[in-house]
């Protein structure tokens, strides 16, 4: 059976052996979300050794020469040697710039790092608490625009970040791990083209930055966003700011009661529309698919879904 080593700790492990699962099974606690290779919460670098990578294309080439792997997407099939992710020495330090509640449960975080991070709006980034409880969270913020960056962290329920969260005060300090883009992003070329963004309630944070990023670069086409949430917006005041100053944006609320009745009804302004959508899995899904059955191309429908599970180290 092969072996792993991780620090001062040796021990055998099945062969075939996730992992992440033999790392936490070990007691390691490596932080994980999706476990699905998006989140890069669980990533691990191979000092020695090489498991076999499910998705060998989650990484940069330079972060796989480096060593790096996502833990979640590897079995272990001969001996390792391993070094589990360290925020500290790893990870960039950011301090806490603005502390918000937009509506008593949704908290607003703007962080400073201490060195310039390049990133473009839509990515997201994992957050470190100085507990050492990790979360990937998407950024609202727009690069050269805002010179902090924004999150948007919905505090409904008890969670491990979400609850180092709450106890934030103005000039503590977090940790930032390495940028990650997904789907979501907004390209030049569709300067005259249609967008239609829709979210679901804190998937509102990445195209609240992809909307201002669009504006910012003079977009012409029409812009709708839909926002389906429960009650009134937690951006409503912002966006309606935003509205009045650009006449080809419009913004419409749905109560997430009504959510099933308004997808069925939405429908594709042009063959050439970007659809760019953000929530829970349930509500990304249903969006996609009825995009595809207005006729949109699978390409011009872009996603990312948000992760429900809290990640405890």
């Amino acid at each position: 059976m092969p072996e792993i080593t991780c620090g001062a700790r040796t021990w055998t492990v099945s062969g075939g052996s996730n992992l992440l699962d033999a790392l936490n099974s070990a007691g390691l606690n490596v932080p994980y979300s999706c476990r699905a290779g998006s989140c890069h919460a669980c990533l691990v670098r191979c000092l020695k050794g090489d498991p076999q990578d499910a998705r060998p294309d989650a990484l940069v080439a330079d972060q796989r020469m480096q060593g790096w792997r996502l833990a979640c997407q590897c079995a272990v099939t001969e001996d390792l040697s391993i070094a589990v992710y360290d925020p500290a020495r790893e990870g960039l330090a950011a301090r806490v710039e603005g502390l918000d509640w937009l509506d008593g449960q949704v908290l607003r975080l703007r962080v400073l790092p201490e060195r310039p991070l390049r990133y473009r709006a839509g990515e997201h980034v994992l957050l470190w608490s100085d507990r050492g409880v990790a979360r990937p969270y998407s950024l609202a913020s727009v690069p050269g625009e805002d010179p902090w960056l924004e999150f948007h962290l919905d505090c409904r329920n008890r969670g491990a970040f979400c609850d180092s969260a709450r106890a934030l005060s103005m000039g503590d300090s977090l940790r930032l791990g390495q940028l990650h883009a997904g789907a979501l992003r907004y390209e030049p070329e569709w300067q005259t083209r249609p967008l239609l963004l829709l979210a679901a309630g804190t998937g509102l944070a990445p195209l609240w930055g992809l909307l201002r990023e669009a504006l910012r670069q003079d977009h012409l086409g029409p812009i709708r966003l839909l926002h389906f949430c429960r009650g009134v917006s937690y951006l409503r005041a912002s966006l309606e700011r935003l509205a009045d100053r650009h006449r080809n944006l419009s913004i419409e609320w749905v109560d997430s009661e009504q959510a099933p009745d308004r997808l069925q009804s939405i429908r594709a302004t042009s063959r050439q529309e970007i659809a760019l959508i953000c929530g829970g899995s349930g509500f990304v899904d249903d969006c996609a698919k009825r995009m595809f059955l207005a006729g949109l191309p699978r390409g011009q429908v872009l996603s990312d879904t948000f992760l429900l599970r809290e990640v405890e180290t």
